[in-house]
C-alpha cells in the first residue's frame, strides 16, 4: 500500500516583501490629491516590471566609486516648492544619480549643471546636490522627469513614459501657480505637451516648436521654454555650453520678475 503523500506546507512571503507589495497596492489605488501623495505613489510604483528590476540590479551591483554607498534604487519623486512658477521636466533619473541618491537631478553632471544655474538666478540655496539630506532648498521651483525610474541606455520606451504621465498630469494640475515651464530635451518637450492636454488639443502644425532657447506662449499664458538636455552627450561635445545653458534661466528668471513687477502694480492700483 502506498502511503499518502504529506502535504506540503505553503511558503510564507519574507515580511519586508509583503509590507513592500502592501504599501504598494496602497499607493496605486491612493488618490493624487496632493504633491505629497503623488510623491508617495511614485515610490511605490511597481508599473514598469523592466525598469524596477534594472533599477534593482544597479542599487545591488553599484559603482565602484559608490560601493559603500546603500543606493535608493526605487522610482525618483519630483522635488522642489509647492508654490513654484517656474516647472522643470528632464527625462528620467540617471542609474548612479538620482537612483543612488533618492532625488530627482541629483548625484550626476546634469544635475551639477541644473543647481548650478537654478543657484546662480536665485531659485535654489546652493550649487550642489549631493544627497536628500544635504540642505538643498529650492524657491520658486518645482523639478520632475518624464520618467522616475533609471531606464537602461537612458531610453524608456514610450510604454513606460505612458505609465508614468498620470503623475505629471497630476503635478501639472495641483501645481496652479507654474508660469514657465522649462522643458529639458524633447522627451520633456513632448511628455510636458501630452500631460497638459496640448498634444491632443492643438494640430501638429500648431504644436510648439523644439530648440534649445525656443520660446511659445500658450493659449492660457504659460511661457514654455525647450532647452537641449544637460546630458554628457550634449555637455561634452559642445553641443549644451554654459552660456547657451544659463541663457534658459536668465530668462525664466527675467520672465518671472516682470510678472511680480505687474502683480505688484495692479495690487497698489
Amino acid at each position: 500500500m502506498i502511503p499518502p503523500r504529506p502535504q506540503s506546507t505553503p511558503r510564507r512571503p519574507k515580511p519586508e516583501r509583503t509590507v513592500a507589495r502592501s504599501r504598494a497596492v496602497a499607493a496605486a489605488v491612493a488618490p493624487l490629491d496632493s504633491l505629497d501623495a503623488v510623491g508617495r505613489t511614485v515610490v511605490a510604483c511597481e508599473r514598469c516590471p523592466r525598469l524596477r528590476a534594472w533599477c534593482l540590479k544597479i542599487a545591488e551591483e553599484r559603482k565602484r566609486a559608490f560601493r559603500d554607498q546603500v543606493y535608493w534604487g526605487k522610482p525618483v519623486p519630483a522635488y522642489g516648492d509647492p508654490h513654484a512658477r517656474l516647472l522643470i521636466i528632464g527625462l528620467a533619473p540617471a542609474a548612479h544619480g538620482g537612483n543612488r541618491t533618492g532625488r530627482i537631478f541629483t548625484g550626476d553632471s546634469s544635475g551639477n549643471w541644473l543647481y548650478g544655474a537654478l543657484h546662480k538666478f536665485g531659485f535654489s540655496n546652493q550649487p550642489d546636490s549631493t544627497g536628500r539630506d544635504d540642505g538643498l532648498k529650492l524657491t520658486d521651483t518645482y523639478v520632475t522627469a518624464a520618467g522616475h525610474c533609471a531606464p537602461p541606455a537612458n531610453k524608456p520606451t514610450r510604454e513606460e513614459l505612458d505609465a508614468c504621465q498620470p503623475y505629471l498630469e497630476a503635478e501639472i494640475r495641483l501645481l496652479p501657480t507654474v508660469r514657465v515651464v522649462v522643458a529639458l530635451g524633447r522627451v520633456g518637450w513632448e511628455r510636458w505637451l501630452r500631460a497638459a492636454g496640448w498634444w491632443d488639443r492643438l494640430a501638429v502644425r500648431e504644436r510648439p516648436p523644439f530648440g534649445h532657447g525656443v520660446e511659445t506662449r500658450m493659449a492660457d499664458g504659460t511661457l514654455l521654454i525647450t532647452s537641449y538636455h544637460p546630458s554628457r552627450q550634449n555637455t561634452h561635445t559642445g553641443r549644451l555650453t554654459r552660456p547657451m545653458w544659463e541663457a534658459i534661466f536668465r530668462r525664466a528668471k527675467t520672465v518671472l520678475d516682470a510678472e511680480s513687477r505687474r502683480s505688484a502694480f495692479r495690487s497698489r492700483a
